[in-house]
Order: C-alpha cells, then sequence, then structure tokens
C-alpha cells in the first residue's frame, strides 16, 4: 500500500509540473509573438500612421532608415537618383548624417554633388539632403535635386553679365563723345563728326533694348494662345521690306522664289521678327553687290508637312567650329564685324526660341567665303493644329542649302 501511494504521489507531483511547464511554454509563446521581429522592422507596417501616404506625394526623394540602417520605406525617384541599392543607404555622408540624428535628435540639412549613375561623364548631381527624426526609431532623409535649378541659375547669371557687358559699351561710348562735343565746341566740323558717332551708338543702344524686349516677350509668350494661319507670302514680303534699305545702301540684290500660297500655323509677329532676323543678318553679312534668296517649300514629315523657308546669302560664311554656337545669345563669329554692323548676338537666339515654340527648328549650312543658308522649318497650318511645341523627331536635317530662288543666276 505504501508503494502504490508513492507512486500515485509521484504522478499528482508529474502532472503538476506538467501543467505548469505548459502555461509558461504557452505565456512564452505569446511574448514572443508580440514582440517585432527583425523582418517586421522592415515591412511598412512599422511607419506611423499617414507617414506612407504623405511620402508618395512629396516632390523630393525620400528615404526611411531604421535602427539598422537599413530602408524601410524608398520612392522611386531615391531608387533614379542612385541613393539607395541593396537595400541599403548609398552615399555615406548621408547616412553619416542619418546616424548622428538617430543619435541625438537633430535635424540636419546638406547640399552635396554627386556622381550621375551610370555615366561615364564627369557631370555632378546637384542635390540638398535634409534629415530628420520619424518617431523613436526611424529617420527620414529628403533629398531634392538642385542640379537643373543650379544650370538655370547659372544661365542667369552669364545673361546678367553679358547684358551688362553690352549696355556698358554704347553707354561708354556716348560718354566719352558727349565730353568730346562739349571740348570742340568752337570747332563745328569735329562736333558733326562726333554727333554722327553718337547717333550710330544710341541706334546701337536703342536695338539692343528692343531685341532683349523681343526675346523676354517670345520667352514668355505662349504662341498657342493667339495662333492663326500665317501666310508665308506675307511674311517674306515683310522681312524683305524691313532690311529694304540697308540692302539698297549696300547694292545687295533681295529675291525671293519657291512655292506660293504656303501657310504655318502660330504667332504672326513672332514669326514674323523670327524670319526678318534671318533676312537681316543675311544682309548685314553679305558683302556690297551680292545677292540674297529667300525660298520656301513644302516637305512630307512625320506628324504632319513641314514649310521650309531658307534664307541664302553670299557673305563671309560660318567656320565649322562657330556652328552649333550661332544660336547662343551674345554669341558672335566676328565680334568687329557685328559692331560694324550694329550686330547685338540676339537675332540668331531670338529665331531659335521662336522656332522651338512653334514645333519647328531652323538650321545653318555654310561654307567659310561662300555664304550660308539658314533653313526655318515650321509646321504647316493645316496640319499645326493639333502639334504641341515639343513633336516628334523630324527627318534626318538638310546637309545642303535649298536651291536659290528662279531669280538667282
Amino acid at each position: 500500500m505504501d508503494v502504490n501511494a508513492a507512486v500515485a504521489a509521484l504522478a499528482a507531483i508529474a502532472g503538476v509540473c506538467t501543467g505548469v511547464i505548459a502555461m509558461l511554454a504557452f505565456r512564452w509563446s505569446e511574448r514572443d509573438q508580440a514582440r517585432p521581429t527583425r523582418t517586421s522592422l522592415h515591412t511598412d507596417a512599422v511607419l506611423p500612421p499617414g507617414v506612407d501616404t504623405v511620402l508618395s506625394v512629396l516632390r523630393s526623394s525620400a528615404v526611411v532608415l531604421d535602427e539598422s540602417d537599413s530602408v524601410v520605406k524608398a520612392s522611386s525617384a531615391a531608387y533614379a537618383l542612385g541613393l539607395v541599392r541593396g537595400g541599403k543607404l548609398a552615399v555615406e555622408p548621408m547616412l553619416s548624417m542619418a546616424r548622428d540624428t538617430r543619435r541625438d535628435g537633430e535635424i540636419r540639412q546638406v547640399e552635396l554633388d554627386l556622381a550621375r549613375r551610370g555615366t561615364g561623364r564627369g557631370e555632378a548631381l546637384a542635390v540638398s539632403a535634409r534629415v530628420a527624426p520619424l518617431g523613436s526609431r526611424l529617420v527620414l532623409l529628403l533629398v531634392e535635386d538642385l542640379t537643373e535649378a543650379r544650370r538655370i541659375e547659372a544661365v542667369r547669371r552669364d545673361f546678367v553679365a553679358n547684358v551688362s557687358h553690352e549696355l556698358k559699351t554704347p553707354t561708354g561710348a556716348l560718354s566719352l563723345l558727349s565730353e568730346a562735343v562739349m571740348d570742340a565746341s568752337d570747332d563745328p566740323e569735329a562736333v558733326t563728326r562726333f554727333a554722327g558717332r553718337m547717333q550710330i551708338e544710341a541706334t546701337r543702344l536703342t536695338n539692343l533694348v528692343q531685341e532683349l524686349i523681343d526675346l523676354s516677350r517670345v520667352q514668355n509668350d505662349d504662341p498657342l494662345e493667339d495662333s492663326e494661319p500665317v501666310s508665308v507670302d506675307e511674311l517674306v514680303a515683310e522681312a524683305v521690306d524691313r532690311s529694304r534699305h540697308t540692302a539698297t545702301t549696300k547694292q545687295i540684290t533681295m529675291a525671293s522664289g519657291g512655292t506660293a500660297d504656303l501657310r504655318v500655323w502660330g504667332s504672326r509677329g513672332q514669326l514674323a521678327a523670327a524670319l526678318g532676323n534671318l533676312v537681316e543678318n543675311a544682309v548685314n553679312y553679305s558683302p556690297a553687290h551680292t545677292r540674297v534668296g529667300i525660298a520656301a517649300r513644302k516637305i512630307a514629315a512625320p506628324g504632319g508637312d513641314l514649310i521650309e523657308i531658307a534664307v541664302t546669302d553670299q557673305g563671309i560664311g560660318i567656320p565649322d567650329k562657330d556652328k552649333e554656337r550661332v544660336f547662343e545669345r551674345f554669341y558672335r563669329v566676328d565680334p568687329a564685324r557685328s559692331r560694324a554692323t550694329g550686330g547685338t548676338g540676339l537675332g540668331l537666339a531670338i529665331v531659335k526660341h521662336v522656332a522651338a515654340s512653334h514645333g519647328g527648328e531652323v538650321t545653318v549650312w555654310s561654307t567659310e567665303g561662300q555664304g550660308s543658308t539658314f533653313t526655318l522649318r515650321l509646321p504647316e497650318a493645316g496640319a499645326a493644329r493639333d502639334r504641341r511645341p515639343d513633336p516628334a523627331p523630324t527627318p534626318d536635317l538638310m546637309t545642303e542649302p535649298l536651291p536659290a530662288p528662279e531669280v538667282l543666276p
């Protein structure tokens, strides 16, 4: 009996122990399930409510890091910039900022120049990075791409510097000439000579200011707002009349030809200014007793027919090294000759902008000592209404000038 009682007592004790162990195991399992795992930290669930939605609408590149520097959330722009690779932040300065912010909770900001991803060029990507704590464990990194803003700012600085230089030349000349007139008040012949020079400089200054106004206008105005079918014949006639006096003075023959009754779609004022600049340049840079021709024709192109207006001269021509730059603001192939002709260096820049804003282009063919042909291509009026300023690629550019008008030899 004593043995049976002992066995029963041992069995009871074993049952109690088993129950206690089972209860402890159950409690431990519940606690383990409630504890966040390392994997769960890399899901969207760890983000505070609403943060995911906010990050999705930000224009900046966004990256969220956890306490182990792993990427919890990253926008597509962050991947495109090469900020995130293999689930890690790939930019060491930004990673150091994130660690410092996680340690002390302070917001930090820095501007960096990063190498462009996937290019062998030395161009740098300018960015502004801002790091801030996000909750108790996460860090938020916002990166703004400043590359285009810096480029525009550089262009603006160069433009202001060029304008200042161009304005300084005629205003300085007027100041000196006015002093010369005062000193030569008792010499009528000298006064007449200096007054003539003052008139030339004043005209140059007026032309520069007017072309700055024209450039500003074509950049700010949308040609589609006041677009209309514009007769090419009328544009050519207006451009010829604009330069007729100068051509007559230099005994330059001006002739027009090509296909008649063509029409383009756009702003009449801007198109007249563009073609007028091309014809005026052809006359100004041509020697005396030469010819300037204007020819128009229609060509087929993907997306709709194009109208080509070619202006051909027998002038000094353009060196190969300068052909790509003649459409830049204030760029002159021969600065000395530009001063003699009163050129400002803005005429071709206006032409290029007008062509681009109308969904067209302007190209140049030139040989030194033989002359140049500037070709303005614009959508035809019938096909241009549905065409935007960024059209589909056009056919290969002409490498030879259009044939001269029939009235030319």
